[in-house]
């Protein structure tokens, strides 16, 4: 005997299909996992970004201690050359023995 919905019924027993097994699911998902990994491993970097921002600040501060050492040094050198005591500042000597002014004039 056909159905109308197109089954064909006969007297004998029709063996059920059978469904595909249930894959188990893990008690935590693939994503959560991941997720937590990337957290620690997060986590074990940021003690060495710790250190390389504070080397990167050591450094810092060593170059503009640097700097400064050279600007004071240069200018001090600066000054000893224009402030300094040496007998000649590179003019002409002019030993004046005998001299004469007799109405605002230089005679020599």
């Amino acid at each position: 005997m056909v159905l109308p919905d197109g089954r064909v019924v006969t007297g004998y027993a029709i063996e059920p299909t059978k469904s595909e097994p249930v894959v188990s699911k893990p008690a935590v998902s693939r994503t959560a996992v991941n997720i937590a990994l990337g957290g620690i491993g997060f986590g074990a970097v940021c003690g060495g970004l710790v250190l390389l921002t504070t080397f990167i600040a050591a450094l810092t501060a060593l170059i503009t201690q640097l700097i400064t050492l050279a600007a004071v040094i240069f200018g001090g050198w600066i000054a000893v050359q224009i402030l300094g005591t040496s007998g000649h500042g590179g003019g002409t000597t002019v030993n004046i023995r005998k001299a004469v002014i007799k109405r605002n004039k230089f005679y020599s």
